[in-house]
């Protein structure tokens, strides 16, 4: 199995999963809000359904995608919720589901057969079928979070993390581009400890800026699902700590992240989960 076709795979496993925690919820279910401001669990799922169909316009018809492009620069900080809203206002949870669904499979099909070193065009750089695999699964396991987050659910963490991880890494000097620093020189090293025992590892060994932590903790980080004040994610170094202050794993503008678990007025105890 090459390793394009596998990050496919953990894509579809990983909407799946997805789809298994939102396929029987119920009308007041969907309209449920999630930890993202203003956002019920419809427009979780509305917002990946429109991401996805955006990426396949990307990957089929470049020329046009050009045309979302000026949307994003048009409205940076809010053509993402637009789009979101628009879906929910249109659409019945039970259309929305579907619609998600079909749009992922034509993706999926879309991201097999593409030849090799196919570039897909994209917000940032153009970005190759793994690439873009790996980015639609980072989108899909964070607004997961969100989802779970808002129903009480725990996930056990699967491989697929690494995935996450590693588009948070690789995103690094993006994080910084996007606030308008200038980025250190230099890799960091990044040590990550997964629920399997395993140690994955970025990065020279003997970097003087060192990162190191949960795994499961490095993606909510990464992917702002949670604040690093409640995750047990370390810097050593200047350049490490700001890099954790400021991370994302994800295109666009800087979000604002979460509020530390102490801050939030309507945390549940003990485990703060809503």
């Amino acid at each position: 199995m090459s390793a394009v076709v596998a990050v496919i795979d953990d894509l579809r496993e990983e909407s799946d999963e997805l789809d298994a925690l939102v396929g029987e919820l119920d009308i007041a279910g969907w309209r449920g809000p999630t930890p993202a401001a203003r956002w019920t669990v419809a427009h979780q799922i509305a917002h990946l359904s429109w991401t996805d169909e955006v990426a396949l316009l990307a990957a089929t018809e470049p020329d046009r995608f050009g045309d979302e492009v000026a949307k994003a620069l048009a409205a940076p900080d809010s053509f993402v919720d637009e789009a979101a809203d628009a879906l929910v206002a249109s659409h019945a949870p039970n259309a929305l589901l579907a619609r998600w669904r079909e749009g992922r499979a034509r993706l999926d099909k879309v991201l097999r057969d593409a030849p090799d070193g196919t570039r897909i065009p994209w917000y940032g750089p153009p970005m190759s079928v793994a690439s873009m695999a790996t980015a639609r699964l980072m989108e899909t396991w964070a607004h997961g979070q969100d989802i779970a987050d808002a129903l009480g659910v725990t996930r056990a963490p699967t491989a697929r993390l690494r995935h996450v991880a590693r588009i948070g890494v690789r995103a690094r000097n993006y994080a910084y581009a996007v606030r308008g620093i200038t980025a250190p020189d230099g890799e960091f090293r990044v040590e990550l400890h997964a629920a399997d025992g395993e140690m994955i590892a970025y990065g020279p060994q003997d970097a003087d800026q060192r990162v190191t932590g949960p795994l499961l903790d490095f993606c909510l980080l990464v992917t702002q699902r949670a604040h690093r004040d409640d995750l047990a994610v370390t810097a050593e170094g200047r350049d490490a700590d700001q890099w954790l202050s400021i991370a994302q794993a994800f295109a666009g503008p800087p979000g604002p992240g979460r509020l530390p678990r102490a801050e939030q007025p309507d945390r549940a105890e003990p485990d703060g989960r809503r």
